[in-house]
């Protein structure tokens, strides 16, 4: 997402012509100066669309954090993203992403034991091997590090959930028309069935998976939702489909957008490259300012259970209030001059993973795979240059690059370390 720290182009009395609804303003505009011009004159802002729905936008950290933490005032039952807004999610109350403790609570329980640190620590060595395979085209030429990042969490989510290897550029395919149905790249026809028809296909594949593995569930994290239990009785059938949904879901639409927001970050603050290159113990902070700078998960909505106020403004009993995460990372009264990016920023509470009691369930696996990712390149690139002008995704819940190619100027003896940490695994893909 574009990066801006001027507000001067939207006035007070413009907030209300802004649409944040459109995921057009993702795609090729800016939000940050409108998110920036809400937070100092409107930061909980009422927007009406023309078919009559509305919801609500809170743009501060601390508004943000509450909306996420409280689920005794708002309530993720209903659907936790714009996309659904003014309906009623099926998958309420059955998903983790979608209910509120304690039903959250006892889902999310076991699946924190097989994706804690601990637990993913024996993965290291296949996702370093996955992150030289992915950067190994560098020594090459041009590349299209967006394109080669959306495929790069399903190599450790794939092999976690033990998905086959044959389905997982169709099942990348899929997560990012759920996300982002209004891309022209992604959307289906000219109609507004991309999302259901990524659903169906989702949902039908998943509900295949689990008759498959019927009476042998197996070790992974699909048969951990097939052995699951949820208030003394079996999960459903629904309940793993959507779970494995979520799961992947999860996995898809964030890491990808942060491995291209960082790189990108750097590239346009080659003094914080050169930062981290002459100090690697520096990667973990340029991990977590990227993650603070990309905020890959736009937003995430909830809607009000009892009447209740934030900042003053009274809130109704089921209107939709939407956590803008984007806005809150960029907060001038919790981040110290917040438009800078700045690898050694500390301390940096982002909330690129959410807050409360629905935190991102993946994010160890996220940050074991950004790091390892940054550590080759820090010690592999010498120099980025970005090549063709960057493409952003048509999406209001991803904050996502969707085309960037950049080249390389490597290290004295990477190209040769690269084609030896990928030799034993065989021919690095092609890049699409």
């Amino acid at each position: 997402m574009k990066i801006s720290a001027d507000d001067t182009a939207v006035a007070p009395h413009e907030i209300g012509e802004a649409d944040l609804h459109a995921p057009t303003l993702y795609g090729s505009g800016d939000p940050h100066p409108i998110w920036t011009a809400m937070r100092r004159h409107s930061p909980v802002h009422r927007q009406e669309l023309p078919d009559g729905r509305s919801f609500w936008s809170v743009t501060r950290y601390h508004d943000v954090n509450d909306v996420l933490r409280d689920h005794t005032r708002f309530t993720s039952n209903r659907g936790t993203l714009l996309s659904i807004l003014g309906g009623r999610d099926p998958a309420g109350g059955k998903m983790m992403a979608a209910s509120d403790p304690p039903v959250h609570t006892s889902m999310r329980r076991p699946m924190m034991d097989m994706l804690s640190a601990r637990a993913l620590r024996p993965m290291v060595p296949k996702v370093r091997r996955v992150v030289n395979r992915m950067i190994a085209p560098l020594a090459a030429g041009s590349w299209n590090l967006a394109r080669a990042a959306a495929d790069f969490p399903m190599a450790f989510t794939g092999t976690l959930m033990g998905l086959p290897e044959a389905d997982w550029p169709r099942l990348t395919r899929l997560t990012t028309m759920a996300v982002a149905p209004d891309d022209p790249e992604f959307r289906q026809g000219k109609g507004g069935g991309t999302l259901a028809s990524a659903h169906h296909e989702l949902f039908s594949y998943f509900s295949g998976e689990v008759r498959r593995r019927a009476g042998e569930p197996g070790d992974d994290l699909v048969g951990s939702l097939m052995r699951m239990q949820v208030g003394g009785r079996a999960f459903r059938h629904d309940e793993i489909v959507y779970n494995c949904y979520s799961l992947l879901l999860g996995a898809n639409v964030t890491t990808p957008h942060a491995v291209a927001g960082t790189v990108l970050a750097l590239i346009d603050h080659p003094e914080e490259y050169r930062r981290v290159a002459a100090d690697p113990d520096l990667v973990t902070g340029a991990v977590e300012e990227g993650l603070r700078w990309s905020s890959p998960a736009n937003h995430f909505m909830r809607y009000v259970v009892q009447p209740t106020e934030i900042r003053g403004v009274e809130l109704r009993r089921g209107d939709a209030v939407v956590a803008w995460l984007g806005s809150a990372n960029r907060d001038e009264e919790v981040f110290a001059d917040p438009f800078r990016f700045d690898v050694t920023r500390s301390p940096n509470r982002h909330v690129a993973f959410g807050f409360g009691p629905h935190y991102c369930i993946g994010a160890p696996l996220a940050r074991i795979a950004l790091r390892l990712l940054f550590e080759e390149i820090v010690g592999k690139v010498a120099e980025f240059r970005l090549d063709t002008p960057v493409e952003h995704l048509t999406s209001n819940f991803v904050a996502g690059i969707k085309d960037m190619r950049v080249s390389a100027r490597l290290r004295q003896g990477a190209a040769e370390e690269l084609e030896e940490a990928i030799s034993a695994d065989g021919p690095v893909p092609v890049t699409r």
